[in-house]
């Protein structure tokens, strides 16, 4: 390929980028570059690093048009967000109390932040989408089975104490013995015979 570094030092740099750089993929970028620079053939480089001829001209182009700084990726933005922040902490709050009685459950799960989120706040959410928008919020997945509203602990102690044994336990009823032959196969004798 025909390309010559665009500045004095970026041979030294591209090296020492090379030897720093932990991320495989940026590191080929580098290799690349440098490569052609030196003057290999696109597709001994594309052969050497296991990379398709077109990223070879890629990346070698990025370098000739913008240099070294062309190499590192830029970030992309992501989707905006659909809540602002006053919104996303008052949401949060509302997670935070809990359920309330026109809820009609005794947790709120995914199920219910996607419903609250369209209801409350008017925002339509998927539920891949609100566990992440919870996740985002500091909330865990992992939480202890909730106890109903109406649970009484005394109540199911009387009824443990109270309740008539259906089984007292499992006693054998049919005996069982060793067989009366203890003999062995030899060793040969489950061949097929010719």
């Amino acid at each position: 390929m025909n390309v010559e570094a665009r500045e004095p030092g970026d041979v030294e740099r591209l090296k020492a980028l090379i030897r720093r750089e932990r991320r495989a993929a940026q590191r080929d970028r580098f290799r690349m570059v440098l490569r052609a620079i030196e003057g290999d053939e696109k597709l001994h480089i594309a052969r050497h690093l296991g990379v398709a001829k077109s990223t070879v001209e890629k990346w070698v182009y990025a370098y000739r048009d913008g240099g070294i700084e062309a190499l590192f990726p830029n970030k992309r933005p992501g989707a905006r967000p659909k809540l602002t922040r006053e919104q996303e902490e008052a949401f949060r709050q509302r997670m935070l109390d809990g359920p309330r009685p026109e809820d009609g459950v005794c947790t709120l799960r995914g199920r219910d932040a996607v419903r609250i989120l369209e209801a409350e706040f008017g925002q339509r959410y998927s539920l891949p989408g609100a566990y992440d928008l919870l996740h985002r919020l500091g909330f865990s997945c992992l939480s202890p089975r909730p106890r109903h509203e109406k649970n009484d602990p005394e109540a199911m102690a009387a009824f443990k104490k109270d309740v008539p044994l259906f089984s007292t336990g499992s006693a054998r009823t049919t005996p069982t013995r060793r067989s009366a032959s203890s003999s062995w196969t030899r060793p040969g004798s489950a061949r097929k015979a010719r």
